[in-house]
């Protein structure tokens, strides 16, 4: 999968799991995922939805806490965990 694919369906299951109905058509990839900043009004919550849903949609593991902070700081770290953790 090519790495701008991976970001889209990133952002794709990303809006799914959270279930955002009036989420951005498309938004930067190094924008925060989590947080007030983030496009998508993430909080705690959802983060760990994420997890799950990436967990098991691309079968990599996501540690503790700090390294899944770190992991989810923006659809770009995220993926860049997924390619060199898958």
């Amino acid at each position: 999968m090519e790495r701008q694919e991976l970001e889209q369906e990133l952002k794709r299951i990303i809006i799914e799991a959270c279930n955002i109905p009036d989420a951005p058509e498309d938004f930067p990839s190094e924008s925060p995922l989590i947080g007030p900043e983030s496009p998508l009004d993430l909080d705690s919550l959802d983060a760990v939805e994420v997890v799950v849903v990436v967990q098991k949609h691309f079968g990599v593991r996501i540690g503790g806490e700090d390294s899944s902070r770190e992991v989810l700081a923006s659809v770009n770290t995220l993926a860049d965990y997924i390619e060199s953790n898958a």
